[in-house]
């Protein structure tokens, strides 16, 4: 019997992101290494932009605008977007609550 894959959600950029507050990050020459202490996952971002944008999430008012400050062009937002919503899936980031 065939395995099904689970349906692929589409990233919110235009919502607010935070880094797991789980999450170590040690940057390195190729992006960084992140290290979740919870579910002990570690995770490679293959992009120094991709550190700029992770950093990013915290102070911006959402995932784009992350994205535009580490001066990323809309027709990068695709990449970026996938590679953020496979940070959200191994729970690296997760969604940024109101205060």
């Amino acid at each position: 019997m065939p395995t099904q894959t689970p349906p692929r959600t589409e990233f919110d950029l235009d919502r607010p992101w935070q880094l797991h507050p789980q999450v170590s990050v040690r940057p390195e020459r190729f992006g960084a290494l992140l290290y979740h202490f919870g579910t002990r996952r570690l995770s490679f971002l293959k992009s120094p932009a991709l550190l700029t944008v992770v950093r990013e999430l915290e102070a911006a008012p959402s995932a784009r605008e992350a994205c535009r400050r580490a001066g990323l062009t809309e027709a990068e937002l695709p990449g970026y977007a996938a590679a953020l919503q496979t940070l959200a899936s191994s729970q690296m980031i997760r969604p940024r609550e109101a205060p």
